[in-house]
Order: C-alpha cells, then structure tokens, then sequence
C-alpha cells in the first residue's frame, strides 16, 4: 500500500486538508480554508479545493495518494460515505464519497469528525497504548468517541458517543440538534460566545466588545486574552461552561470507566484556565475509585488530529482497529 493518504477535517468553522505519510503521521504539508457561512455542495467544492492545494505544494503526486479520508462534524452514514446530518454545517444528505471519488479518481472513507480524531490519538497521539478511553472534543459543537477494548464503539446506529448531545438541563437552552439543554448548547465555543454576547447586551462592558466589532466572531485567543486581562464577562462564561462540560465528564467516568479522556479542540488547547478547571471539577464531581483511576489530558496531535486520524480510515476500515 501507498504510504502517503489525504486527511481532511471539516469542522463548524474550518476545513483542514493534509497530506500524511501514515506510517510516521507525519504531516507533509496542510491547508485550512473557512467552512462557516458555507452550505450544501459549496463545502464540497471546498474540500476538493483544499486536496488539490495542499497536493500541489506538498511535491507528492497525486498518484502516490493511497486514499482521502474525511472526518466530518456531524453523523455519517459510513458505507455509503455520506454526511448524513451536520447541523453546526447546516448540511445534510452530502454525498461525499460519491462526489469526490469521482473527482480524483481515488477511494474515498468517510467518518465522524472526532471519530477520527481518536484514531489518530490512537496511533500516533496520547491515546497511544490505551484499550479503553474517550475523546471528548470542544469547538463549534461538542463531539466525542469512544474507544472499547481497543476499537472505535459506534453503537447501533453508528451514533455512539454524541456526548455534547447529554441533556444537562432539562427544558434549558436551545441546541443546534433542536433538542433543549443539551451539554452542547452550554459548553461548546458557540455556546460560551451567545453567553458572553448577551451579556455585553445587557449592559455589561468587556474587552470582547472591540474584538467583535472587529473581527465579527469571538475567537478561543480572544478568550485567552480576555482572561489575561481580567474580564469578568468572560471569566463568568468560561467558568460557566466549564461546570457544565466537568458534569459531561464526570457522568463519562462514572458510566463508562475508561483509563484515560483525551480533551481537544481550539478552546482546550488556547485557554488553560478553561481545561484546569474542567478537569478538576470533573474529578470531583466523578465517583471516587472510577475518578482516580481515569487521567484526563489534552490530545497529543492537537489542531492535527483529525486530519492525521482521516488520512487513516483505509488502513482502519481494512483492519477494523489500528
């Protein structure tokens, strides 16, 4: 087999493509291109841009390209390789495999964004020598996968691990999914950037103010920058949705036990105030022999790890683990 594969994670708010040599997971070259305010099969264009691009200025040929695979924000139908609904994409029913297959004339694999993500954890990341564990990434939405005695768990339906879609509060807050009160709705970046905007709405002054009038959205370096400076607005949301993903995290300790949670997305790895107390409040919040076994630590391959982990879903679907 080819040693060289294309991994693309398409996310709420960017599409990552990359070549990867996937016997290293060394990452050759990447791109990353805007995915937010782009819908239907104007996000494939997009993904089939960003191939061609990171191809190109990576010196491999598109014929020592093994596969592309895809990890996407949403639930996916495998077989098939269709995004079947992505509601943080507002997409629905894409044909991935089918379209770009066709495009480049190379297989195609399709999976769940932090799916994915987890494979790469597994093989080349810190989920590296763990049987049973669980990804848990914060961004746009809050999506996480489960890994049982070594393989991806995916459930019946292949919707398995749809942690951001627990319900932490009963007739609260309105989730992307149409279900209310959700983990999704309180502890992911979109949910923390309503928070902070209703506030400043209400009258109450913070630096996050001119960030927005400048840049349109709140970014997780905004937040950083915000705390650095003392901003209550947005030291009281962050502590707020840290509560609420610790509660998600603790109730993952307590049901399924696992040795190890690996946290990722943007939020996590910028902001360490945001992943300390989360971590410390989700121990004690967990039972107490389950708690102390589980470590709970941040991904290895950081903004990586769901392209490294796309690049490898042939190797993963030939052998059904890594």
């Amino acid at each position: 087999m080819k040693k060289y594969s294309v991994g693309v994670d398409l996310g709420g708010t960017k599409i990552l493509a990359g070549v990867v040599n996937t016997e290293t997971g060394e990452v050759i070259n990447s791109t990353k291109k805007k995915s937010r305010n782009v819908e239907g099969e104007s996000v494939i264009q997009k993904i089939i841009d960003s191939i061609e691009k990171t191809v190109a200025e990576s010196d491999i040929a598109i014929s020592e390209i093994s596969s592309i695979g895809i990890g996407a924000a949403g639930q996916v139908d495998r077989e098939k390789g269709i995004l079947v609904s992505a509601p943080n994409l507002d997409c629905f029913d894409l044909e991935l495999k089918k379209i770009i297959e066709n495009h480049f004339k190379i297989p195609v694999f399709v999976g769940n964004d932090v799916e994915v993500a987890t494979i790469g954890e597994i093989k080349f990341g810190n989920g590296i020598g763990y049987k049973n564990l669980v990804c848990i990434f914060v961004g746009t939405g809050v999506g996480s996968a489960i890994v049982c005695d070594g393989k991806l768990y995916s459930g019946a339906t292949g919707t398995a691990g749809e942690v951001g879609h627990i319900i932490v509060s009963t007739g609260g807050r309105l989730c992307g999914c149409g279900e209310n009160g959700c983990l999704e709705a309180y502890a992911s970046r979109t949910a923390i950037e309503k928070k902070i905007v209703g506030v400043i709405k209400k009258g109450h002054n913070s630096i996050i103010q001119s960030l927005l009038q400048e840049n349109g959205s709140i970014k997780s370096k905004h937040i950083k920058r915000a705390l650095e400076l003392n901003d209550e607005v947005v030291f009281n949301a962050i502590t707020e949705a840290a509560e609420y993903l610790s509660s998600g995290i603790a109730s993952v300790i307590n049901f399924f036990n696992p040795e190890i949670i690996i946290l990722g997305g943007g939020l996590i790895e910028a902001v360490d105030f945001f992943f300390d107390i989360t971590v410390k409040k989700a121990h004690a919040k967990a039972l107490a022999i389950p708690s102390a076994q589980t470590k709970i630590i941040r991904t290895g391959l950081k903004d990586f790890a769901g392209m490294t982990g796309a690049a490898l879903l042939e190797k993963y679907y030939e052998k059904g683990a890594i």
